[in-house]
C-alpha cells in the first residue's frame, strides 16, 4: 500500500475521534517544609525545601557563571562519580578536559545530568543509585550549593534505558491498545518509584505524540495512538502517576512529531499539518498534560510551517515555545529542549549559537549540548552582549529550581540501598507489570479459530522470525521468551532461527512468526512469511513492535499485535496464545487497508 494512501487514511481516522482533551485539572504540588537561612555563606547547600521567595533569592546570589550551569543537563561517562573505568575516564576527558563524572559536574556548574546506557550510566540498580549520590555530593559541595536533577528516558516498552532487576513496563501504544486511565498511572507509578529509589528524579516521559503516520520512523510506538482524546487521557494519567511518584514528568515533543518522515536525530523533520490540523489532532494532549500540572515539556527538533514559517526549529522559536505554549497553552513549568548533539537542531545554526537561540525562544534546560564549554561560553557571551539578559537566565534558573523544589530535592536529594531494595523490582511492581501488559495483547485476525492453543495437548510449535535487542540489553530474546513462556503454559515449543524454520515447520501444529517493523515491498520477513505458509503449516503472525506489519504481508491463519518485545509482553503473549487470558486489547491506531482503529478480538467465552 503507498505511504501516502496510509498516511489520509489515520488523519482521517484520528481527524473522526479528536474531541475536547478528556483530562481534569490538577493543581501542581506546591512549596512545603522549611525554608533555608538566607545568610548562608557561599557554596553551602540550600536546606530545606523553600518557598518561591527565598528561591528567588537564592537565584539572585548565584554569579552569572553559576545560573548558567543550572540551564545545562549533560552526559557524563562512568558508572562511579569519582571512580570511573579507564574507557570513561578517557571519555571524559576528551569531550569535558576532566576524567570523572563529578568533576564534569563542579567544572561546568550542572544543573543536571542525564543517564544513558552507552554512557555506563544503567549498570544495576545499587551502582545507580550510588552514582547519584556521589553526582550529588559533588554539586551540593561546591559553587551554589544546588542539588542535581538527575534523569533518564525511561519510556519503556520501545525505549528504557534502565533494565532488568528494575521492573520493565508496557510502553505507550501498548497502553494505548489496553485504553485504561487507571493501568496508565499505575503504570507511571510504579515506573516513578523506581525511578525515584535511584535518584532520578526527571523522566522524560510520558511521549504526547498522536502518530497518525505509519512510516514515522521515530515515533511509532512510542505513542499512546491515533486518536488525540486517548492520548490526552493517558498521557495526563502518567503524568499524574509521575508525579504522585515525586518524579517529574515531562511531556514530549512539543508541539508534536506524530505524522512526520524525518527521524530528528538524524535530520529535521517537517510538520505538514495546517494550523487547523494541530489544533485538532496534536495539541489535545499537551493541553491535556499542561492541565494535570505536568512540571516539563521538551520541545521537537521539527519545522512546523503552520506555526511558525521561518523554518526554524520548533526548540528555537519563539512563536511556538513562548507564543503557543506559554502564552495559548499556559504552561508555567520548565521547558526542555531534546538533544542538542541531535542533527535535527544543527542543520541551520551553529552549536555556538544553538543553546542562545533555544533561550530566546523560551527554553529553559538545554539537555545534552555536544560541546559543553563552548555551549555554556556561547550563553554567557550572549548575556555580556546584551542579545540575552541577566532577567532572562534568572527566569529559567528560578523555574528550575522550583521544579527541584517540588521533587524534595532541597529536602532529602540523596537516595540509599534500603531505598533500592524496597522499590526496584520488587515482587508487587513486577505483578503490575504483569496484569497491565494482560489487557494489552491484540488478537486481530482469527478466520480459522485456530486460537486460543489448546495447551492441554501440548502441541509441538515453532517459534521463529525476527529478534531485536533489547531496549535494556536485559531481556530477551522475543523468539526464545516467548517459546519458554509457551512451554511453561503446557506447549511444546521450539525456538528456531529464520534460516532453518521453513525446512524445520512440517511436523508442528504451527509456527509462530515474530515481525517486527516490516517494510513495504518485498522484504526478508515478507519472504519469510510466504515461505512458512507454503508449507501448509498453520501460520500464527506475532508483530512484535509496529502494528502495521500484518498490512505489509500475507494473511496468516492468526495475527497478534504485542506492540513491544520485552519479556513483559512476550509472557502476555504466550497468555493469550493458549486462551490463559482472553485477549483484551484494542488497536490504538489504524492499520490502513486492514484493520480500523479500535479492532481487536475476543474468545468466545468458555461454556459452564
Amino acid at each position: 500500500m503507498p505511504y501516502h494512501a496510509s498516511r489520509r487514511a489515520l488523519l482521517a481516522a484520528a481527524a473522526m475521534a479528536a474531541v475536547t482533551a478528556a483530562a481534569a485539572s490538577s493543581a501542581a504540588v506546591g512549596p512545603r517544609g522549611a525554608a533555608p537561612d538566607d545568610s548562608r555563606p557561599p557554596g553551602e547547600p540550600l536546606g530545606g525545601f523553600p518557598d518561591r521567595a527565598r528561591l528567588r533569592a537564592a537565584v539572585s546570589r548565584m554569579s552569572l557563571p553559576e545560573q548558567v550551569g543550572q540551564l545545562f543537563v549533560s552526559r557524563a561517562y562512568g558508572h562511579s562519580a569519582t571512580d570511573p573505568d579507564a574507557a570513561d575516564a578517557e571519555l571524559n576527558l576528551a569531550q569535558f578536559g576532566v576524567r570523572t563524572a563529578a568533576e564534569v559536574v563542579t567544572r561546568y556548574r550542572l544543573g543536571g545530568v542525564v543517564y544513558f546506557g552507552w554512557a555506563h550510566n544503567t549498570r544495576t540498580p545499587h551502582r545507580i543509585a550510588e552514582l547519584s549520590n556521589g553526582l550529588q555530593r559533588a554539586a551540593l559541595g561546591s559553587g551554589a550549593g544546588v542539588p542535581l536533577l538527575l534523569s533518564t528516558d525511561q519510556e519503556h516498552g520501545a525505549v528504557a534505558r534502565i533494565g532488568r532487576p528494575a521492573t520493565l513496563l508496557p510502553g505507550a501504544m501498548a497502553l494505548g491498545a489496553g485504553g485504561a486511565t487507571a493501568d496508565a498511572r499505575r503504570a507511571a507509578r510504579v515506573a516513578g518509584s523506581e525511578l525515584a529509589a535511584l535518584g532520578v528524579r526527571q523522566d522524560y516521559a510520558p511521549v504526547s505524540d498522536v502518530n497518525v503516520n505509519p512510516a514515522n520512523p521515530v515515533i511509532g510506538v512510542r505513542s499512546f495512538g491515533a486518536d488525540p482524546q486517548a492520548v490526552a487521557a493517558l498521557a495526563a494519567a502518567q503524568v499524574r502517576g509521575y508525579q504522585e511518584a515525586g518524579v517529574a514528568a515531562t511531556a514530549k515533543h512539543f508541539p508534536g512529531h506524530g505524522d512526520t518522515e524525518t527521524d530528528s536525530h538524524v535530520g529535521l523533520p517537517v510538520m505538514r499539518h495546517t494550523r487547523a490540523q494541530w489544533e485538532e489532532l496534536d495539541e489535545p494532549p499537551f493541553r491535556a498534560v499542561v492541565e494535570a500540572g505536568v512540571d516539563a515539556v521538551m520541545t521537537a527538533h521539527i519545522v512546523f510551517p503552520a506555526l511558525d514559517p521561518s523554518g526554524d526549529p520548533a526548540t528555537l522559536s519563539r512563536p511556538i515555545v513562548t507564543g503557543i505554549l506559554r502564552e495559548r497553552l499556559g504552561f508555567r513549568g520548565v521547558v526542555v529542549t531534546d538533544a542538542l548533539d541531535m542533527a535535527g537542531v544543527r542543520q541551520k545554526y551553529g552549536d555556538d549559537r544553538v543553546p542562545v537561540l533555544a533561550l530566546k525562544a523560551g527554553c529553559d534546560q538545554l539537555l545534552n549540548a555536544p560541546d559543553l564549554a563552548l555551549a555554556q561560553r556561547s550563553v554567557l557571551a550572549a548575556v555580556e552582549a546584551g542579545e540575552l539578559t541577566r532577567e532572562r537566565i534568572e527566569e529559567s534558573v528560578l523555574r528550575i529550581l522550583e521544579l527541584k523544589s517540588r521533587r524534595g530535592l532541597f529536602e532529602d536529594p540523596y537516595t540509599s540501598p534500603a531505598r533500592v531494595d524496597a522499590k526496584v523490582g520488587t515482587d508487587g511492581h513486577l505483578a503490575a507489570a504483569d496484569a497491565i501488559a494482560a489487557a494489552t495483547t491484540t488478537l486481530l485476525a482469527n478466520p480459522l479459530g485456530l486460537l486460543p492453543l489448546d495447551a492441554a495437548a501440548g502441541p509441538r510449535l515453532l517459534v521463529t522470525g525476527t529478534d531485536p535487542v533489547s531496549p535494556t540489553g536485559t531481556t530477551g530474546p522475543p523468539t526464545e521468551v516467548l517459546a519458554r513462556e509457551l512451554t511453561a503454559l503446557g506447549c511444546r515449543a521450539t525456538a528456531l532461527a529464520p534460516a532453518g524454520a521453513v525446512a524445520a515447520a512440517p511436523g508442528h501444529a504451527a509456527v509462530l512468526v515474530c515481525t517486527y517493523n516490516v517494510p513495504e515491498g518485498e522484504s526478508p520477513q515478507h519472504a519469510l512469511v510466504a515461505d512458512l505458509i507454503a508449507t501448509g503449516v498453520p501460520v500464527v503472525l506475532v508483530a512484535i513492535r509496529n502494528p502495521y506489519d500484518p498490512a505489509r504481508l500475507p494473511r496468516c491463519a492468526a495475527e497478534l499485535a504485542t506492540y513491544s518485545w520485552t519479556d513483559v509482553e512476550m509472557r502476555a503473549a504466550a497468555r493469550v496464545l493458549t486462551g490463559a487470558r482472553r485477549p483484551a486489547g484494542r488497536l490504538p491506531v489504524p492499520v490502513p487497508g486492514r484493520y480500523p482503529l479500535g479492532h481487536g478480538l475476543s474468545y468466545p467465552p468458555v461454556a459452564p
